[in-house]
């Protein structure tokens, strides 16, 4: 537990950084997304202990529905107006960013393989 703490605290950081500091638009657009994943992943872990597959697939299910409600504009269908929200779950679709959580999906997959060994 006191790893996965760490390790979200550190990604926390890293993403907050990331959004209020000027970085290239690579950083920014593409690694921010990429860390979304492992941050989810690692916030959930605190709190249960699902399998390493199965959570990492949970969180990557559910970031690839949000990005496909924000193709379907979903907060302005239900006339959701709270820029809270909005920058929650954002407001562009981009296929990149299903590339990016896929990316972070695997460098989750990876991290826990090497470091725990438990992969399924």
């Amino acid at each position: 537990m006191k790893r996965a703490l760490l390790i979200f605290i550190l990604l926390l950081v890293t993403e907050v950084a990331i959004a209020f500091f000027y970085f290239h638009k690579f950083i920014r657009g593409f690694v921010g997304d990429v860390l979304v994943i492992p941050l989810l992943f690692y916030l959930i872990r605190l709190f249960t202990n699902w399998r390493t597959l199965y959570l990492a697939l949970t969180v990557l299910g559910v970031a690839v529905v949000i990005e496909f409600l924000q193709r379907m504009n979903v907060l302005d269908l239900l006339q959701i107006n709270s820029r809270f929200l909005q920058i929650i779950l954002g407001t562009t679709f981009d296929v990149k960013d299903i590339l990016a959580y896929l990316t972070g999906f695997l460098l989750v997959l990876g991290i826990e393989k090497f470091t725990t060994h438990d992969y399924y």
